[in-house]
């Protein structure tokens, strides 16, 4: 649930733009981003920095196209908007708080947020999107200037990349906790032997 809560707004995002006009979906991407955040505050949760990036990101391009430039192209929003989630993303990490972490604290018991390499781990995590956003706009960019691309060559990057993001976060967490698991059994074994 909380996966499908993050990723709302993008979701809503990109169904939007193949239906309706960037504006629109820009508007509608922010409105998701604050019901998003307004749902974290009513269950007591903290408010996240890519919630409120996002909301700012979205809403701030759509008023840049809304007043002063109308003509841009879906690709140049696109690429608009995963470059934001990029600075996003890049920058979480630049001021030691990359923006996994605070959705990890929340997920885990305590115990399992102390343990050696959590921190470490949301680094990892948050540069896997980091990756992912980077890889979604190289492929705007081709999309932009290479106008031989056929359409679905951008929407399949970027499907591949954010469910491979995705897909990583589900895994590493579980991989880390076997490999933490399996260092501990070892050790009492070690210890006893000595």
């Amino acid at each position: 649930m909380a996966i499908f809560l993050i990723l709302a707004p993008y979701g809503a995002f990109s169904l939007l733009m193949l239906a309706t006009s960037a504006t629109v979906s820009l508007f509608a991407a922010a409105g998701t981003c604050l019901v998003v955040i307004a749902i974290d505050a009513v269950r007591g949760r903290s408010i996240k920095i890519l919630g409120v990036g996002s909301a700012v990101l979205f809403a701030g391009l759509g008023l840049y196209l809304l007043v002063w430039h109308p003509t841009w192209s879906n690709s140049a929003v696109r690429l608009a908007v995963d470059t934001g989630v990029f600075m996003i993303s890049l920058g979480s990490m630049l001021l030691r708080r990359p923006f996994t972490l605070q959705y990890a604290i929340e997920a885990v018991p305590a115990e399992t947020a102390a343990m050696p390499g959590f921190l470490r781990a949301s680094y990892i995590i948050t540069g896997a999107w980091t990756a992912a956003t980077l890889l979604m706009m190289a492929s705007n960019v081709a999309m932009l200037y290479v106008p031989g691309l056929p359409f679905w060559t951008g929407l399949a990057i970027a499907f591949a990349a954010r469910y491979s993001a995705l897909y990583f976060t589900r895994w590493y967490p579980e991989y880390q906790r076997l490999k933490y698991e399996g260092a501990s059994a070892v050790r009492p074994v070690s210890s006893q032997t000595a």
